[in-house]
C-alpha cells in the first residue's frame, strides 16, 4: 500500500491567517483619558456630598445615649419634633435673623463699593482694592479678635450688633469680589445705547445696568448669607453671651449631639440644593426663550 504523501503548510500562510490578540488594555486606557476629567469630578462631589448624606441618614437615628454617633434604629421622631431640644430652634431664629441682616447690609455696601471700584478712577484706588480683600486672605481669629479688641475699647456691649458688624465687615470682600468681575465684564455700549435714545441716568441703572449685574449681586448675597449662618469663629470672639447656632451645636458637641440638630442641618442643606436646581432651571428656560 503506497504512502500518500501530504503537502507541508506553509509557515507565512499559517501566521498570516491567524487571529490578531484584540488589545482590551488600549482600549481601556483610551477610555479613561476621555472620562479622567469627568470620574475627577463625580470623585470630588462624593466626598463633598457625603458628609451631608451622613447627617442626613443620622437625623433618623434613634439615639441611645448622650451622642448621635452610632446607629440604632430606623425613628422619625427628630423630625415631628426638631425644636424638642431647649434653645436650639431660639439659637436658629437669631443666626437666620443675623444671616439676613448680613446679607442686605453686606449687599449693600459691596455693590456699591464695586461700581466704585470697577467704574470711577480716585486717589489711593489701589489701596482700598487692597484693603477690601485682605479680610479674604488673613485667617478668621485675626479679623475675630481686631474686632472684639475694638468693640471692647469703644465700650460696647457684645451682642446682637457686635455679631452683625462683624458679619458685614467679614462678609463685605466676597460681595465685592462677585458684583466687580459681573460688573466688569459689562458691555458699556449697552448704556450708552440707552443714553443715545434719551434715557435719564437713573432709567440707564434700573433698566438696563442693575439687570445686567443682578447675576453678581444675588451670588454676592446668597454667598454672603451662606458665610454669616455658617461662621463660628468671628461670632464666639464678639457674642458675648448670645447664642448662635453655630454655637450651640458646638456646646452641643461638648455635652451631647441630639439629633435635632441633624434634622436642621438636613433642612438647610435641601433648601440649598432646592435654591440651585430652580436657579438652573431658570436659567435654562431663560436660554430656550432666546433661541426661540
Amino acid at each position: 500500500m503506497a504512502a500518500t504523501d501530504t503537502p507541508a503548510k506553509d509557515p507565512a500562510a499559517t501566521t498570516a491567517t491567524a487571529p490578531a490578540p484584540r488589545r482590551t488594555s488600549g482600549k481601556g486606557l483610551r477610555w479613561l483619558r476621555r472620562n479622567l476629567v469627568t470620574l475627577a469630578g463625580l470623585a470630588t462631589l462624593a466626598y463633598l456630598v457625603l458628609p451631608n448624606v451622613v447627617v442626613m441618614v443620622f437625623s433618623f437615628n434613634k439615639p441611645n445615649g448622650r451622642f448621635n454617633y452610632q446607629w440604632t434604629r430606623f425613628s422619625t421622631d427628630a423630625w415631628t419634633d426638631p425644636c424638642g431640644v431647649a434653645d436650639m430652634c431660639g439659637s436658629l431664629g437669631l443666626s437666620l435673623e443675623i444671616a439676613v441682616w448680613a446679607t442686605v447690609g453686606a449687599t449693600a455696601l459691596g455693590t456699591m463699593i464695586a461700581f466704585a471700584l470697577a467704574r470711577y478712577r480716585f486717589r489711593a484706588r489701589a489701596a482700598v482694592n487692597t484693603l477690601i480683600f485682605l479680610p479674604m486672605a488673613m485667617p478668621e481669629v485675626v479679623m475675630a479678635a481686631s474686632l472684639a479688641t475694638l468693640f471692647l475699647n469703644m465700650g460696647i456691649q457684645f451682642g446682637f450688633w457686635t455679631i452683625l458688624i462683624a458679619h458685614i465687615m467679614f462678609c463685605l470682600s466676597f460681595v465685592v469680589t462677585a458684583v466687580k468681575a459681573r460688573v466688569m465684564s459689562m458691555d458699556p455700549r449697552l448704556e450708552q445705547a440707552a443714553q443715545d435714545l434719551y434715557a435719564t441716568p437713573v432709567q440707564t441703572f434700573l433698566r438696563v445696568t442693575l439687570p445686567i449685574a443682578a447675576p453678581g449681586i444675588a451670588a454676592g448675597a446668597l454667598l454672603s448669607f451662606a458665610l454669616s449662618f455658617d461662621d463660628f469663629i468671628i461670632t464666639n470672639f464678639n457674642a458675648g453671651s448670645t447664642v448662635t447656632f453655630p454655637m450651640f451645636v458646638w456646646g452641643s458637641a461638648q455635652r451631647g449631639t441630639p439629633v435635632q440638630i441633624n434634622v436642621i442641618g438636613t433642612a438647610m442643606f435641601l433648601v440649598a440644593v432646592l435654591c440651585v436646581f430652580a436657579g438652573q432651571m431658570a436659567g435654562n428656560r431663560r436660554k430656550r426663550s432666546k433661541r426661540s
